[in-house]
């Protein structure tokens, strides 16, 4: 299935699905969030309010991550330390542009950064990772 992108930001899809509801539910709400970021970036939002905004993503970023592996967790999934290791890396990776937006308060650098690191990553790790879990899961049962 080819990937839906809009110009700015990503579109959720069902290919995108891991048929765990709540999981499926936290990565359409990251897609919004994104979404919302880098239109606020584009409409001129001033830079409290993008760095609010941007707050609020990566702290649900942080708390969608903690419930994935709680449910790898849950479910012995072996490839669990690798998974739990590319979420500690992005959250770093994260973590070094927001670092770079509150230096710079750049609307411009903070979109081009949402969209050639953020968005790239989850494009890559929903249907390359994400689905090796799932998969995982639906075998047990």
């Amino acid at each position: 299935m080819a990937v839906s992108e809009m110009k700015y930001g990503i579109v959720w899809h069902d290919g995108y699905k891991l048929w765990n509801e709540q999981v499926d539910t936290q990565h359409r709400q990251l897609f919004t969030l994104l979404n919302a970021l880098v239109a606020s970036c584009m409409d001129g939002s001033d830079t409290a309010k993008l760095q609010s905004t941007l707050d609020f993503l990566v702290n649900y970023t942080v708390q969608h991550f903690n419930d994935e592996e709680a449910l790898q967790a849950r479910y012995g999934y072996p490839g669990y330390p690798q998974h739990k290791q590319m979420h500690e890396d992005f959250k770093a990776t994260v973590g070094e542009r927001v670092l770079r937006f509150v230096e710079n308060a750049s609307p411009e650098q903070l979109s081009k950064d949402v969209n050639l690191v953020i968005v790239r990553w989850l494009l890559n790790h929903i249907p390359r990772e994400d689905k090796k879990i799932a998969a995982y899961i639906h075998n047990l049962s």
